[in-house]
């Protein structure tokens, strides 16, 4: 059990830290610092939004149309650190069902 709690927080907070990455990439894209025709700017942004669109595209059925504004991103990261906040608060069944 100890080996499935590790997985799972090492998978949320790899996703944490891609997420991170999205998010101040669209930032400094959005503000130019960054330009996406530059070949491997593009290369890590589109990488980066075939990543994360599977779980975007799930949370924006839920949202309501707000125009230009992508609350989507906001949504999954708020909800990826509250996964990760109940998976620590709940380590102490994978511990106790290992026989530590």
């Amino acid at each position: 059990m100890v080996t499935l709690y590790q997985a799972l927080d090492m998978i949320l907070g790899v996703v944490y830290f891609v997420m991170i990455a999205h998010i101040v990439m669209s930032w400094l894209i959005n503000f130019q610092v960054l330009n996406l025709r530059q070949p491997l700017v593009a290369q890590i942004w589109y990488g980066l939004n075939s990543v994360l669109e599977p779980i975007y595209s799930r949370i924006r059925r839920f949202l309501p149309n707000t125009g230009m504004l992508d609350l989507a991103p906001l949504v999954a990261f708020i909800l990826i650190i509250i996964l990760r906040q109940a998976l620590r608060n709940n380590a102490g069944f994978f511990y106790s069902a290992a026989g530590f």
